[in-house]
Formats: C-alpha cells, structure tokens, sequence
C-alpha cells in the first residue's frame, strides 16, 4: 500500500474521541513515516465542508456512541463524506456500556462513501452523563491499547496487494436493519424519553459563554445562555466545560438513568479491536 497521508477525523464534544482518534492516527503516520492531519468536525461550523479523500490516504474515522448508535444528528453529514477509494477505519467510544450496533453502523457508512475498511474498533470514554462512569478515559492503559492498534493497522497494511480486493472488515453488531435505540426506563421500569431534556444553568454562571463555544448544535444563545435556539443532544460539553460548574440537570428520568447507569456498570469495560 501506497498511503502517503494518514487523517484523523472525528467528532467530539468532551474531548474522548479526538483523543483516541488521534492516537490511532498518528501512530499509523509515525510508523509509516508519513504526515497525518487533523479534521474536526463536532461544530456546526465545521460541518459545512466537504470532506473527500484520494486513494492514497487512510482516514480514521470516529464518533461517540449515542443509545448504541451512530449519533443520529451526524448521519446527514456523514453521508456527504467522498472516500474515493481511500483506507478507512471506523473507531467508536462508548461509555462503559456498550456500543451495540454502533460499529457496525459506522464501518457500513464508510463503505458506501467509497472507503474501503481494512480495522475498526470500539474503545472507552468517560461517559457524557458522568463524571464518575469510566472515570478519566481513555486512560494509560486504553492509549497502550491504542498503540498497539495502531501497531497491527501498520502490520495489516503491509499484507494488502490490492485493496479493491479487500472485503469490508468483520466487526460485532447487527446487520441492517439495526437494531433500536438504547432506551433508558424509569423506576418503575417503564421507557422514558429523555430527547427534550437540557441542562440548566445556575447562579454561578458568569457568562463567560464557553458553554455557548462548545455546543455542537449551536443551539445555545450567545445572549442569554440559560436559552436555547435549537436541540439539545445531552453530549455533556458544556456541563463538563463549564470552569463554574454552573450547568447541570433537574430532571428525575434524566437523574435516575445516570444513577441507574453509575450503579450497575462498575466493571471496567475494554476495548475491542478487529483486523
């Protein structure tokens, strides 16, 4: 294989993804000796360009995991994205639950952008709801993970002789249709929708409008932070980015998922990989 660029491109509101994508993706470049670059696309902004790729790059590709999928407000943009015969690996972090059919999902999507996917991977964040679900991860031991990844990804590469040969790489998950949505309960055990539930926001705000910098649905007002113009999708940005820990929920559905969610996942989850 030819590669002479290696990219990382990912979405990431709290930091975890860009994390691990990055370190995915560099590690390839060093080893191959070649440039790697960086596309960020968590704000609205950034989703306004077209991405499109040659075949000489291999292009890591990560997003969070939401319910077990693909975050559904990404898949517009992602269907935009030209791989144009490039190298593709679809990577997914998900917070200490499960990533479900997340992977899946995401290696279908390159595949019909025109990347051809040669690994993927789940790896784990600390959880968007939580400070203390998968506390400060991607830790040590995930980047030494990471590393190693980036290792076998090099080692793979050197074993294709024509990529136009190379079948869609094995990953867990359901094949289409996917399955549904992760769907939080209440107490009594009943499905709750949490889609309209947002952060509010406290007395000790001081308006220093990082929440509003943060957001990647541009959804909150650059005049009055307590408003919102738009969706909410609950990514944790501007609870966790908040340098007054002035952001923070009210609502019992909400408040008794994430209880639910730190009580029952206290095993370390670990990454997977597949080549």
């Amino acid at each position: 294989m030819n590669i002479k660029r290696v990219w990382a491109v990912f979405f990431s509101a709290t930091g975890t993804t860009r994390k691990v994508v990055t370190g995915v993706a560099e590690g390839i470049a060093a080893r191959l000796g070649v440039a790697s670059e960086r596309f960020d696309f968590t704000l609205p902004g950034s989703r306004k360009t077209a991405l499109s790729f040659t075949a000489d790059d291999l292009v890591v590709l990560g997003t969070p995991v939401y319910a077990g999928r693909v975050p559904n407000v990404l898949l517009k943009y992602l269907g935009t994205v030209q791989g144009n015969g490039a190298i593709g690996v679809p990577v997914v972090v998900f917070g200490n639950r499960n990533y479900d059919d997340a992977l899946i999902e995401l290696r279908d999507i390159l595949e019909k952008d025109g990347f051809h996917t040669l690994a993927a991977a789940a790896f784990v964040g600390e959880h968007s709801f939580s400070t203390t679900l998968a506390e400060g991860r991607p830790d040590e031991a995930d980047m030494a993970v990471v590393r190693d990844f980036a290792r076998k990804v090099t080692d793979k590469l050197g074993t294709i002789t024509d990529v136009h040969a190379l079948p869609p790489v094995t990953v867990k998950g359901v094949p289409q249709p996917y399955r549904g949505y992760f769907q939080p309960r209440d107490v009594q055990g009943n499905p709750v929708d949490l889609r309209k539930v947002k952060p509010l926001t406290s007395a000790d705000c001081n308006d220093c409008k990082l929440c509003v910098a943060s957001c990647p649905m541009g959804s909150i007002s650059y005049d009055n932070v307590r408003e919102y113009t738009g969706i909410c999708i609950r990514c944790g940005a501007c609870v966790k980015l908040c340098p007054q820990h002035a952001r923070y929920y009210d609502d019992e559905a909400y408040l008794h998922h994430k209880r639910e969610l730190e009580e029952g996942l206290t095993r370390r989850a670990e990454p997977e990989l597949f080549l």
